[in-house]
């Protein structure tokens, strides 16, 4: 994120500020699980995602036994994603997860080697979160990495399904009231606003790296 805590300009423009050490950092952290989760306008922006490449981050996953690349999960309530995105060409494992509706659009395609659907019972609308992690987890998808954008991070933090938190502060200024921030969303008071315990920082060159545990609400 920016120094005044934006992760995207006004225009929600894909995030390309961080530096080398950045990508390396999240390139890492990427190698380390067994999925990645981001939502549609993540995918929008960029219209790719970040797959190991890194041949001793390669094959220190082989050594943990994991696949060579992570599980890449896209949140798309609607669906409407465009198959000609580079994403769907990249050489990874790609999920959607969605609601009944937002299904409809890829049932006997290739694009996704799995669709897993999950509504809450009173609104077809919403992703019942608790019942898309067990599945995960069902699935032999221990650990996340949640890659954004803010409202996904919202959603998710609002239920305590985010254990830790990384931030990159990077040297520069977007401002801009309607500039995206890493959590979106509705937003908490003041009082019930999440609190993290800080594991570690770490200064490289001009940008900052934060690693946070996100306490539970008490």
């Amino acid at each position: 994120m920016t120094a005044d805590g934006k992760i995207a300009d006004y225009q929600s423009s894909a995030a390309r500020f961080g530096s080398h050490n950045d990508k390396l950092h999240l390139e890492r952290q990427v190698s380390l699980v067994d999925g990645v989760i981001f939502g549609a306008n993540t995918l929008r922006a960029y219209g790719t995602t970040l797959p190991v490449s890194d041949p001793q981050l390669l094959e220190e996953r082989k050594k943990r036994s994991q696949s060579p690349q992570p599980v890449q999960i896209v949140v798309s309530k609607s669906g409407n994603l465009n198959p000609a995105w580079r994403f769907f060409q990249q050489t990874v494992p790609r999920w959607l997860l969605t609601i009944p509706d937002g299904a409809k659009l890829w049932r006997n395609l290739p694009e996704f080697e799995r669709i897993l659907i999950t509504s809450i019972k009173e609104n077809n609308a919403s992703i019942d979160w608790i019942v898309a992690f067990e599945q995960l987890q069902q699935l032999g998808l221990n650990r996340l990495a949640i890659l954004g954008g803010g409202e996904l991070i919202a959603s998710l933090m609002a239920m305590n399904l985010i254990d830790e938190l990384w931030l990159t502060v990077c040297p520069v200024i977007f401002g801009g009231k309607t500039a995206p921030t890493p959590v979106g969303g509705k937003g908490f008071l003041q009082s019930e606003g999440k609190k993290l315990k800080l594991l570690e920082v770490k200064q490289v060159e001009a940008e900052l790296f934060l690693h946070y545990q996100v306490l539970r609400n008490q």
